[in-house]
């Protein structure tokens, strides 16, 4: 939760819990320490996000990957500051007639066609 709420995400932590409990959760650690954090639902990624001073090392890209591998597709929104990088793992951008929000859809073959994860194995989370 804190890596979520240092994102200024707004999900919420009854939610968090929830996926967690169905496996949907997932964190990115180095050194038992938790660096990043992807929540999905179902296709959907609710929330992604990672500690600022792990920024720009692969480490959203590495949680993106394993929520991709887990799914057919993968359904984001999110706002335009960070279409760079959903646009660089592959996912198709376009307006979600909310404003200035973007959607972004990325197909399992289309996270294949990018190659190997960048940053070593991403494990599911525990809620701590």
């Amino acid at each position: 939760m804190r890596v979520l709420d240092g994102a200024v995400l707004s999900v919420d932590a009854r939610t968090v819990r929830e996926r967690i409990d169905d496996g949907a959760a997932l964190v990115a650690t180095v050194e038992g320490r938790v660096v990043g954090a992807l929540v999905r639902d179902g296709d959907r990624v609710t929330a992604v996000a990672t500690r600022r001073r792990w920024r720009d090392r692969g480490v959203g890209t590495a949680l993106v990957s394993a929520a991709a591998a887990e799914r057919d597709r993968l359904v984001a929104e999110f706002d335009p500051d960070v279409r760079p990088f959903y646009e660089s793992l592959g996912f198709e951008v376009e307006p979600t007639g909310d404003g200035d929000r973007l959607r972004g859809r990325l197909s399992r073959e289309s996270a294949r066609e990018r190659g190997p994860d960048v940053v070593g194995p991403v494990e599911q989370g525990d809620g701590e």
